[in-house]
């Protein structure tokens, strides 16, 4: 499928309609700026941490040029300024998380066409509980990070994520404050571990990599509401996952396991998952598009 040029997508995919500033379009039609200015904001799950080759250009970033965010942008030969960094929060988006590390939000002005964002994980602290839930012993040897969090009734992590929801909610009017005339796609987390985990394959018990997945998907389910409510369009990674989580056999994963490889970090995108959520992010610029 050919993919569509700037002048095409900005009228449509923004505008809904080809009637809109006829000179500019045939303008922009002519030219190199026919290109989509697309930007990508957003943590290690957009980065692709020891995914090579490695962006020289921010090495505290820990950042992919085989990223989601790279491979969908030559799929839609799209111009692409790629600020997503390992270890990013929202508050990053407004303020350098690194010394010589811009503000992601610096990215967008009002000449960009397309943004994507995947963030949450490190807001709600996930990354410290993958860590805490590692079990090497089977029961009852270990103790159950599940359990632990859930004690009293009360669900530590979720608690947390639903007190950064509304932050998300901040994020996209941001976005749209910055780039206003941009289309904005929030890419969400993957699948992590199939239902009752594979311990001793990854080093969690059943009800741990549960609950794991759960708060994954509990933060994915933050991001598909907010973006609902903002205009924004969602890309579920997770059902994309499905049959390649951390579980399956290495040639079939799309998320490396807890030991980490040349292909991906701990628990986080590989190659081959990196390409199959920038092809689906780029299908549903397409798709997006081709409604208007």
């Amino acid at each position: 499928m050919k993919t569509p040029s700037r002048a095409l997508l900005v009228t449509t995919l923004l505008c809904g309609t080809a009637l809109t500033a006829p000179t500019a379009t045939a303008a922009a039609a002519t030219g190199d700026e026919d290109r989509l200015q697309y930007v990508a904001l957003g943590d290690s799950f957009a980065a692709a941490p020891l995914v090579l080759p490695t962006d020289t250009a921010n090495r505290k970033c820990l950042r992919s040029l085989a990223d989601y965010p790279h491979v969908a942008a030559k799929a839609l030969d799209a111009d692409l300024t790629d600020v997503s960094c390992s270890g990013a929060t929202a508050d990053d988006f407004s303020t350098a998380q690194h010394a010589g590390t811009a503000p992601q939000y610096d990215a967008l002005s009002a000449d960009t066409d397309l943004v994507s964002i995947t963030i949450g994980a490190n807001d709600s602290a996930l990354s410290g509980l993958t860590v805490s839930c590692l079990n090497a012993l089977p029961k009852p040897l270990g103790k159950s990070c599940a359990k632990a969090n859930t004690g009293g009734g009360t669900d530590r992590y979720g608690k947390a994520i639903d007190a950064w929801a509304p932050k998300f909610d901040v994020v996209l009017d941001t976005v749209r404050q910055r780039a206003p005339h941009a289309k904005v796609f929030v890419v969400g987390y993957g699948k992590y571990f199939r239902d009752g985990g594979c311990f001793p394959l990854q080093p969690y018990w059943g009800q741990d990599a549960d609950y794991i997945q759960a708060k994954i998907d509990q933060v994915g389910g933050v991001l598909r509401s907010a973006a609902a409510r903002h205009g924004a369009a969602f890309v579920d990674a997770k059902d994309l996952g499905t049959g390649h989580d951390s579980c399956a056999p290495a040639a079939d994963r799309y998320i490396g396991g807890t030991v980490p490889t040349r292909d991906a970090a701990p628990l986080h995108p590989n190659a081959a998952g990196s390409r199959a959520y920038g092809l689906a992010l780029a299908d549903a610029v397409r798709a997006d598009t081709s409604t208007q």
